[in-house]
């Protein structure tokens, strides 16, 4: 099955490519379609379905997309659904993944309770009005300083608990077993499986 995932990030592009190795993940540019999508929801599930239904719009066909992001305790669930963009009003442009986290921990100066949750909603629109909806999350904690170099965005603040490790220190085989992303996936995956059977068909 080819799926075309509403996203531009090579990132995320390489992270599903391993998480459903048995359908072919496109991006929007490769099948032609300039597509941006302004994620102004309240919520990880709205702005995964509604980015995930404009694409589908364009493509007309099947669309997953994602909404994840990180919610610390300590600031009443933020950054949530504004983690790709936290801090930016505050230092007035877009910041890099560096400066987010460097943006984070300096909210979290002397804070001790640094419990957290990455969460991520996926969205797979198989036709206008049938969809598929998946979210999963992964408890730990917010590390003093970032550790490793095999994760993205927030990964090398993210402690996971019981291996003294960050996600961006653990091996990618590692990480898909654990993260938020590989425990939707899997959701995902046996929704779609469950889909190609009657009456869905």
């Amino acid at each position: 099955m080819e799926l075309l995932l509403a996203t531009n990030n090579e990132h995320k592009h390489r992270e599903f490519l391993r998480l459903f190795p048995g359908c072919r993940i496109v991006l929007p540019r490769d099948v032609g379609i300039a597509f941006d999508f302004e994620e102004g929801e309240e919520s990880f599930l709205s702005n995964a379905l509604g980015k995930a239904r404009a694409l589908f719009r364009l493509a007309a066909r099947p669309v997953m997309a994602d909404d994840s992001g990180l919610t610390v305790d300590a600031l009443a669930g933020a950054p949530g659904v504004y983690s790709a963009r936290y801090g930016s009003v505050e230092r007035g442009r877009n910041l890099s993944a560096a400066e987010r986290n460097a943006f984070l921990l300096e909210r979290l100066a002397g804070v001790k309770e640094r419990g957290a949750a990455f969460v991520c909603c996926l969205v797979l629109v198989l036709s206008e009005d049938r969809f598929l909806v998946a979210q999963e999350t992964v408890r730990g904690l917010i590390a003093e300083a970032p550790r490793g170099a095999n994760g993205f965005g927030y990964d090398p603040l993210f402690l996971v608990p019981g291996t003294g490790k960050t996600i961006a220190e653990i091996p990618e085989v590692e990480k898909d077993a654990i993260s938020h992303r590989g425990r939707a996936a899997r959701r995902m995956a046996a929704l779609l499986d469950a889909a190609k059977e009657p009456p869905w068909t």
